[in-house]
């Protein structure tokens, strides 16, 4: 059984937060490791968290300071926090996984159907 399913997306005013969290099924949580991806109309698919084994983290520039992902290993649920959002911020997230920490759209095997954050 390989899935998973994001929730906690929704509308927020610019300057708000959301916390995204990700279902990760056994399959998945056992061999790969976890990634946040976001796309807006019109743009590319854009690698924006990824976590590994060890709680490393990698983040793409535009987030830092602002977004923060997380595991919780016990529960296989992946997380995004996200604070002090903007216009720019607003897109469909994905969670994703892959055989390393990437944000490469490519490197990733697995993807949940996304979960929306609109930021007004």
């Amino acid at each position: 059984h390989v899935q998973l399913v994001e929730s906690g997306g929704g509308s927020v005013q610019a300057g708000g937060s959301l916390r995204l969290s990700c279902e990760v099924s056994e399959t998945i949580a056992r061999r790969y490791y976890m990634a946040w991806f976001r796309q807006a109309p019109g743009n590319e698919r854009e690698g924006v968290a990824c976590i590994d084994n060890t709680g490393t983290t990698s983040y793409v520039d535009s987030v830092k300071g602002r977004f923060t992902v997380s595991e919780d290993t016990a529960k296989n649920i992946l997380c995004l926090q996200m604070n002090n959002l903007t216009s720019e911020d607003a897109a469909t997230y994905f969670c994703a996984a892959a055989y390393t920490c990437t944000l490469k759209e490519s490197h990733n095997q697995y993807w949940g159907r996304g979960t929306q954050v609109t930021v007004s």
